[in-house]
């Protein structure tokens, strides 16, 4: 909305500072931050008033768990996702395509989330939305997507794959490339959604993924940066990053009120919701395995999931001690604080690996 002032910078040279992007960026992370500092307390107590008991705790998880965590109200991605979502409105150039696409995965797989956290709050239960239902919605919302990024490319890598670390690599899927981006967004959303376990955790490696592609979608949006750097030029895509930054911002808000011991957590309503922003937006920059690279710990506790499910069903016994694998090591005897910092601490090196596919060609 802010974006079109940046007309008036003929007449007043002030106001050509909305035309820059990195302006309107920092200006989306500011905005989403005091949006949550300002409207969070008040959603927290309206939550935890409507929901009573909160969110309900796995009783075979960490015996401790049932004793800090209980009470705790879920559905705090409500906080994420206005802060965010009104941050991008005001700042974002509208008229882009590709900022729309993203507003569209973000919100639909939040009121998928949400849904699924009223469903176990109302009865008390970890039996939410329907498995199949659930990810059937899921990728719907992401092959629209993808089929909508197809479209608005005008690059020429519409529904091409491409590869880092390798120059001018890339395999045109055809129409195949709309059934892989709804999975990547599909899978984007439920790698963060099993990754928000314990306090912290999941947010801070969303927001370093998110800060890697306001980069990425800068320069691969931009002709100059995208010819310097041998990267695929996708215009339009640059204006992701105040989309990214409006998370940033919105997710540094949250973090306030999740940093342990919790006031609130995100629930669905965030984890699916971030998720899918990010594999969205690696979708419209044509990142998408620089996502796995940089979102490894996502990845990381995927696998420990379909690895100890398949174990346990082909040979009746489990690899780890408990899945996904952040519990693991808390039966190892991690701290929860442990945990978190220290799979924070693998995020940022794997953050930078994928950054480093941005020069190594």
């Amino acid at each position: 909305m802010l974006y079109f002032l940046g007309q008036l910078g003929e007449a007043f040279a002030a106001f050509n500072v909305f035309r820059y992007i990195t302006f309107r960026t920092a200006g989306a992370v500011i905005t989403a931050l005091f949006f949550v500092f300002l409207f969070g307390p008040g959603m927290i107590a309206m939550l935890r008033l409507k929901q009573g008991r909160g969110q309900p705790i796995r009783e075979d998880g960490p015996a401790g768990h049932l004793l800090t965590k209980k009470g705790t109200p879920t559905m705090g991605g409500l906080m994420i996702l206005s802060g965010a979502v009104f941050s991008t409105l005001l700042w974002a150039n509208l008229a882009n395509g590709y900022v729309w696409v993203v507003l569209f995965v973000t919100i639909g797989f939040g009121a998928i989330g949400f849904y699924d956290d009223y469903l176990k709050v109302k009865r008390m239960s970890h039996a939410g939305f329907g498995g199949k239902q659930r990810l059937l919605l899921e990728a719907l919302i992401g092959c629209i997507a993808a089929f909508a990024m197809s479209q608005l490319s005008s690059g020429g890598y519409g529904t091409s794959l491409l590869f880092p670390f390798v120059k001018d690599l890339a395999l045109n899927l055809g129409y195949f490339y709309i059934l892989f981006g709804g999975f990547v967004v599909v899978a984007a959303g439920n790698s963060v959604n099993l990754t928000d376990g314990l306090d912290g955790l999941a947010i801070v490696p969303v927001m370093v993924a998110a800060a890697c592609f306001a980069l990425i979608a800068y320069l691969v949006g931009s002709v100059t940066f995208s010819d310097y750097l041998l990267l695929n030029y996708v215009p339009g895509t640059a204006e992701l990053s105040v989309v990214c930054g409006a998370l940033i911002g919105a997710g540094l808000g949250f973090l306030w009120f999740n940093a342990p011991p919790a006031q609130i957590f995100m629930g669905d309503t965030g984890s699916l919701a971030l998720g899918g922003a990010l594999g969205s937006i690696a979708i419209a920059t044509k990142h998408e395995i620089v996502l796995a690279i940089i979102g490894g710990l996502f990845v990381l506790e995927t696998v420990s999931v379909i690895v100890q499910v398949a174990s346990f069903r082909l040979t009746g016994k489990r690899v780890f001690r408990m899945a996904p694998i952040h519990h693991h090591f808390e039966h190892l005897g991690w701290t929860e604080s442990q945990v978190v910092i220290r799979f924070w601490i693998i995020s940022f090196v794997l953050a930078l690996i994928g950054l480093s596919s941005l020069k190594l060609r």
